[in-house]
């Protein structure tokens, strides 16, 4: 692990249904880079999400973390700060 998220306020965790281990391992290591567990957010989309609020899209096998850049209606962009890989054994356990 390298850097520390610079943030304040809410982090958006985006999760589309899924699966529940998937979700926990997200939170623990969205936790290594200093985002505090009572701040993240599990949502399908950001309510009222404000230009330079962190996102992280949950993917199978990385998390993208994001900030918020511009907000127009209840659609936002966003801009990639960096990526983390989730690392799993033959059997689609998360080992890291």
């Amino acid at each position: 692990m390298s850097e520390k998220v610079e943030y304040s306020g809410t982090v958006w965790a985006l999760s589309h249904n899924d699966p529940e281990p998937l979700v926990q391992h997200s939170i623990k290591k969205i936790q290594e880079y200093g985002i505090k567990k009572e701040d993240i957010r599990i949502v399908d989309a950001p309510e009222n999400p404000a230009v330079g609020e962190i996102v992280v899209e949950i993917w199978p096998h990385e998390l993208v973390i994001a900030r918020i850049r511009t907000v127009r209606g209840e659609s936002f962009i966003s801009g990639t700060e960096f990526t983390i890989e989730l690392k799993t054994d033959e059997s689609g356990n998360y080992i890291d």
